[in-house]
């Protein structure tokens, strides 16, 4: 099946691009761009529909004060444009437009872009593109989502395993169940609560601002995690209900998996409400499942009534088998009984997960990638090859346990039921020991081994699956590139980082040199001295210098000045474009300097 996965995504890896983030596609005015009148509104085109935030657009005039704009809106395109209307009479001079939006996979994106009236300012104001996250925030919104995932595979594993595997002591497995739904409901609760605050970039404060919270309740990401906890709450209710109404005459275990009679009983046909049962929680399965396909990679791009199928298919297979060997696990560990027939039906189960999870894989990773160049070129294309080689180890483990499956269906029964009517034996033997009759429990400890390997590999695929996720794809990777260099929240400025070594005791570090905005003019250039131990370093003396090889330009003195901290200076120009060599030369003390160097490339 591997293999197979590999040929067929090398078939389809050569298909045409498209992207599953919002890319910037273009900007009017153009990035760049000299207009001789005023423009009247901004418009901003991307790859792919975006929402709009309260502060999607920041503009700044040449004296770096803040220009008052309209409220944000669509324009004639529809939701792939956002526009904003700009005051009369706009003064001469270069303008920073920073944008931030909230692309159709619920991820946020942010850029810059510059234009100028009547001709362009000597220089330029200072700014970034936004906050692009508060590390706060975004660790808490990470865990909720790691946690989102890992008990929606053991909430919706674990059910299907009782239903569908229906094992003899069902009694072991309530816990899983209850820590799955108490999990996902507080992670759900979490990620709506801090939805706003990741959206604009903000500090977990800001997460109960009343008026963020009623733009994140009816935004798509918003309504995806109501609906999931109204899923999650029914899922309660239904269960409550059913408890209420067993028979206590029967197993828990014999309502949910369709076993007829009193503990022990052998299988019977599937009952009415056997298979209302089934019905009714595949239905919820599948709701959840769509939680997150409505709101993530699936939801935009090509093909997105594909995407979202194979999206449900894919989650709810991952859950079916990373969450039945959790309770296969359970089962094999604390189960009093378990009987072998429970095992082979979870092998089944668990094979044609896997069938759904290469097939529904490979599709995905064609939509993502678009290209070999991306599967090595980009952290999307890294991760995913890193979820390859986990899911091989997986896979081989998974054959392993198909093996000591097999075994132990078909050793002997260890407990055989006794003679109803035994015939009296006309010869017996002489009382001796009772010779033991095989039994499996070596190969059930070499099935609790295997599975348990399969379980923590599992994890590891669930997190890079979880990662994988929130990463930028391939595809819209290239768009990115191919559009404006300020696209789809890829930096403005120009970020060099220099190690040295003076060759002296904590004589090692680093300079990262920045420029804004890294293209051919003037240019702002801030240095910061990083020590060996990663913490801020002061120097007594930073010089850097500029030189074009190819054009023999150079070297051109920065001539930056210690500003308490870092070295900065606000008027390098740099006259082409091209890969300059950086060259930074450190003093540590009154004897000991060194030199080195790195290539930046300066844009047009």
């Amino acid at each position: 099946m591997t293999l197979a996965s590999v040929l067929v995504l090398l078939v389809l890896g050569g298909a045409g691009t498209a992207s599953a983030h919002a890319a910037l596609r273009s900007t009017d005015p153009g990035d760049g761009a000299v207009v001789a009148t005023a423009p009247s509104r901004l418009t901003l085109t991307f790859t792919e529909s975006v929402a709009l935030l309260d502060d999607s657009f920041r503009v700044l005039d040449p004296e770096n004060r803040r220009v008052d704009t309209g409220e944000a809106g669509h324009g004639p395109g529809g939701a792939r444009t956002a526009r904003v209307s700009l005051p009369p009479k706009l003064a001469q001079g270069t303008y920073v437009v920073v944008w931030r939006v909230v692309s159709a996979d619920s991820h946020p994106v942010s850029g810059a872009f510059t234009f100028s009236v009547g001709k362009a300012s000597p220089t330029l104001a200072v700014t970034t593109a936004g906050p692009t996250e508060d590390p706060a925030t975004a660790s808490l919104y990470d865990i909720g989502r790691y946690l989102a995932y890992l008990a929606a595979a053991l909430l919706i594993g674990t059910a299907a395993f009782i239903a569908l595997c229906r094992p003899a002591d069902p009694a072991p497995l309530r816990a899983p169940l209850l820590i799955g739904w108490w999990t996902l409901l507080g992670s759900t609760l979490v990620l709506l609560v801090l939805r706003a605050p990741y959206e604009t970039g903000t500090g977990p404060g800001t997460a109960f601002d009343p008026a963020a919270l009623g733009r994140t309740l009816t935004g798509r990401p918003g309504i995806a995690l109501l609906a999931r906890l109204a899923l999650l709450l029914t899922a309660a209710f239904c269960h409550a209900r059913l408890r209420e109404h067993a028979d206590p005459t029967r197993r828990v275990g014999g309502v949910l998996g369709g076993r007829e009679g009193p503990a022990g009983a052998a299988d019977g046909p599937l009952g009415g409400r056997e298979r209302l049962v089934r019905v009714v929680g595949g239905a919820l399965a599948v709701g959840l499942a769509l939680t997150w396909a409505t709101a993530e990679h699936a939801s935009a791009g090509i093909q997105v009534p594909v995407a979202m199928t194979s999206a449900v298919l894919h989650l709810l297979a991952m859950a079916v088998w990373l969450g039945g060997l959790t309770a296969l696990l359970l089962s094999l560990y604390r189960a009093a009984d378990l009987d072998p027939a429970t095992v082979t039906r979870f092998s089944r189960l668990a094979f044609a997960s896997v069938t759904v999870l290469v097939v529904t894989g490979v599709y995905q990773s064609w939509r993502g990638l678009g290209s070999w160049d991306a599967l090595t070129g980009t952290t999307y294309g890294a991760l995913l090859t890193a979820k390859l080689a986990a899911v091989v180890v997986l896979l081989t483990a998974a054959a392993l346990s198909r093996s000591w499956t097999g075994r132990l269906a078909a050793a002997p029964d260890p407990d055989p039921a006794p003679d109803p009517d035994p015939a009296p034996d006309p010869d017996p033997a002489p009382e001796s020991a009772p010779e033991s009759a095989p039994t499996p429990l070596p190969h059930r400890r070499a099935l609790r081994r295997s599975v348990l390997a399969e379980v923590a590999v599992a994890v590891v695929v669930l997190v890079i699956s979880t990662v994988l996720s929130g990463t930028l794809p391939g595809r819209a990777a290239a768009e990115a590139a191919e559009g404006p260099a300020t696209a789809g929240g890829l930096p403005v400025a120009s970020v060099t980082t220099i190690p040295f070594d003076v060759g002296t005791p904590n004589g090692k570090g680093k300079v990262q040199i920045t420029l804004d905005p890294g293209r051919v003019g003037d240019n702002a250039v801030q240095a910061v001295v990083y020590g060996p131990d990663g913490g801020l370093s002061t120097v007594p003396e930073l010089r850097l210098s500029l030189t074009l090889p190819s054009q023999r330009i150079g070297p051109l003195d920065a001539r930056i000045r210690d500003a308490g901290g870092y070295w900065t200076t606000s008027d390098l120009t740099v006259p082409l474009a091209g890969t300059w060599t950086m060259k930074v030369t450190v003093r540590v003390s009154e004897l000991d300097q060194v030199s080195a160097s790195a290539r930046v490339r300066i844009t047009g």
